[in-house]
């Protein structure tokens, strides 16, 4: 589970960053590889357009192609939501659909009601959606790799489990960061930095486009002003670093 949750003042400058942000200043800490640690295309925000989502993992395997056998199916939804109260709020569900190709929809309009109403910011779900229309009016941002129209047998067979959603390893209890982009995850031990250093890194890659935006931008004064934004991104990265050894 968590090793440091994060406070409501923390968990708002992430929510209110776009993920390829969260995605660069991850980057500056040097903790994991460049091409790693977010979903691939698989994967695909059903509701752009809603604000970013953060929360941490409440996760569960899902399977829908058959009838379940006994002692093939967990306790379903009261019992996932029982068992998700030990995870700290924000929470996003995070569904594996062991179905492959997914025969069905993994959620629908009154699984995302439920969820709405016990602290969950999001659902993502390496399978199908469905209540389209329904769960746009709840504004409540889901990802998904298709829809389905049916719920088939839906069940799901184990909870709190590592699973795997679009090439994302995801290990109950971790920060994720979603938005129209992707979902990314935030590593628990730079997580307080990583929010500290959003609006930081925004300004530096603002030095560039701010010149862009003037009446008359040259190829030389161009050139002058990516080199600027380079120092200052040379600055954070020297203050990531700093910030993760003083907490070692």
């Amino acid at each position: 589970m968590t090793s440091e949750i994060l406070s409501a003042a923390q968990l708002a400058k992430l929510q209110k960053t776009d993920s390829p942000t969260i995605a660069n200043v991850i980057e500056l800490f040097d903790v994991r590889s460049y091409v790693a640690g977010y979903t691939n295309l698989t994967l695909k925000a059903i509701y752009p357009k809603l604000p970013p989502a953060v929360g941490y993992a409440v996760t569960a395997t899902f399977r829908a192609a058959y009838p379940a056998e006994s002692g093939d199916s967990y306790g379903g939804m009261p019992q996932l939501i029982a068992d998700a109260m030990a995870t700290p709020a924000p929470r996003i569900v995070v569904f594996q659909d062991l179905d492959d190709p997914p025969r069905a929809a993994t959620y629908g309009e009154i699984m995302v009601t439920t969820f709405q109403k016990f602290g969950f910011s999001g659902l993502v779900t390496s399978g199908a959606a469905r209540d389209i229309e329904q769960v746009d009016r709840l504004q409540f941002p889901c990802w998904a790799s298709s829809v389905i129209v049916s719920h088939g047998y839906c069940r799901f067979p184990d909870v709190n489990v590592d699973v795997s959603v679009g090439g994302l390893q995801v290990k109950p209890g971790d920060l994720l960061h979603a938005d129209a982009n992707g979902v990314v995850h935030i590593p628990h031990p730079i997580a307080a930095a990583v929010a500290e250093l959003c609006e930081p890194y925004i300004q530096a890659e603002e030095i560039i486009l701010e010149y862009l935006r003037s009446s008359q931008p040259t190829a030389a004064g161009y050139g002058e002003v990516v080199l600027k934004a380079k120092h200052r991104m040379t600055e954070l990265k020297e203050l990531a670093r700093s910030l993760l050894k003083a907490k070692s």
